[in-house]
């Protein structure tokens, strides 16, 4: 089994190890469930990260003089990267 993201493998599982998971997984639904399991993690993170966006930028956009925000996630998130004063997580450690 393969895991590929914008068709570069990260990683593989041996078919012993997919067997060992099968014992815990019927293995007429594995496959779902390990596409499942990975959309999870990543909407969890997803999520994660917008609510600490969202928390940190809605009183950065009032003093930005915005005060009607947008309801969908990533329109806000849009907002947000539009504004003069975003830094990004790599700008921001690296303190420019």
């Amino acid at each position: 089994m393969k895991i590929s993201v914008n068709d570069v493998e990260l990683f593989t599982r041996t078919d012993i190890q997919k067997q060992v998971m099968m014992d815990y997984i019927p293995e007429e639904i594995f496959e779902e469930d390990m596409k499942r399991r990975l959309n999870w993690v990543l909407m969890h993170l997803y999520d994660q990260a917008y609510n600490k966006l969202k928390t940190e930028w809605e009183p950065k956009l009032i003093e930005n003089g915005i005060d009607s925000f947008p309801s969908l996630p990533d329109k806000f998130a849009a907002l947000v990267f539009g504004q003069p004063n975003y830094k990004s997580r790599s700008a921001r450690d690296k303190g420019d």
